[in-house]
């Protein structure tokens, strides 16, 4: 109907132990040895097979776990706040979630009950909002509520903050597991690069490019990506041509994890557009993402297996279907 091609992904935290015990920053840059993955091109409709499904049930249960806790130390907050109203976990998971509770969902099960709670007296929402954050001025408008929720989590869910908890390790698995969970369910285990900060500074694995590219051939990824949003348009260039050319998939993406409406047009940071270059390589890999998606639909095995192989030299035939598959979609009538 709209003329858009589906691509089934999904995002993990694993944890590399051995980086950890290096203290190597990978691309979380405040935890050592935390690495984001992504799984691209899953099979739809998802069917796990065991033992990767409870294994990622008994992930997220531990997940959940850490929140109920959040939300009791917050619960505690409002009470010695005298706030007059409470957060209920059961509420928030049933109505404002689809299982799995974070951070941003009590922030906004908060905002929603300071806003009912006080109505429309907005200097009674202010005082309140400074009041919780320890006598932290709210600096977002009360219309903004994306800003208002980031506050929140900002000044009492993370660390620091009067409700944080630490995570447990049960919360994150090992990476070689996350890409054998990824590969079970028919994706493609790819590495979402962090890349550059806003002051060209990189993390400690993505600092040397020929390392890096090197390092995560040999723990078996064949797909990376980056936010191109967060990242300066030549640096962005640099590293994403240099891994296309290395045989990498390299695909780039938004960030959306808040309520703001964020674009989803790609551009590079500061809304500079991307280079025909840039289009290019992201196309191609989104393309060789459909390609592995219909013919692991067929039964056969993709351009990463399940085993986790890759031939990077039939890239240029995935890249071919890929084109022919997006086209009859997005040109069709």
């Amino acid at each position: 109907e709209r003329h858009l091609y589906p691509l089934f992904n999904i995002e993990f935290i694993s944890l590399n132990e051995a980086d950890q015990k290096a203290g190597l920053r990978v691309n979380d840059p405040g935890n050592p040895g935390r690495t984001y993955l992504s799984g691209k091109g899953l099979t739809n409709p998802l069917n796990l097979p065991e033992p990767y499904a409870s294994q990622l049930k008994a992930v997220r249960e531990a997940a959940n776990v850490q929140v109920e806790q959040m939300c009791a130390k917050l619960n505690t907050v409002l009470d010695n706040q005298k706030a007059g109203f409470q957060l209920d976990f059961n509420w928030i998971r049933d109505n404002l979630t689809k299982g799995s509770i974070r951070e941003r969902h009590l922030a906004k099960a908060l905002r929603i009950k300071v806003y009912e709670t006080l109505g429309s007296d907005e200097a009674a929402k202010k005082a309140c909002f400074e009041q919780l954050f320890g006598g932290k001025a709210l600096k977002s408008a009360l219309n903004d509520e994306a800003g208002v929720e980031n506050e929140i989590r900002g000044n009492l869910l993370k660390a620091g903050g009067a409700a944080f908890v630490p995570e447990e390790a049960t919360a994150f698995l090992p990476m070689e597991q996350v890409c054998r969970i990824i590969q079970a369910a028919g994706g493609i285990p790819t590495y979402p690069f962090l890349a550059d900060d806003a002051k060209g500074g990189y993390t400690d694995f993505e600092g040397n490019l020929e390392q890096v590219a090197a390092t995560l051939t040999e723990r078996g990824f064949a797909s990376v990506e980056f936010i191109s949003t967060r990242n300066d348009l030549h640096l962005l260039e640099k590293y994403a041509l240099y891994l296309h050319e290395q045989g990498f998939v390299v695909t780039l993406g938004t960030e959306h994890n808040t309520p703001a409406m964020e674009p989803i047009l790609l551009t590079a940071r500061h809304g500079v557009p991307l280079t025909d270059t840039l289009k290019r390589i992201n196309y191609e890999g989104a393309c060789v993402i459909a390609a592995h998606q219909h013919v692991v639909a067929q039964g056969l095995p993709g351009y990463v297996d399940v085993d986790g192989r890759c031939d990077r030299s039939k890239r240029a035939e995935y890249i071919k279907l890929g084109d022919q598959l997006i086209k009859a979609v997005v040109e069709q009538n």
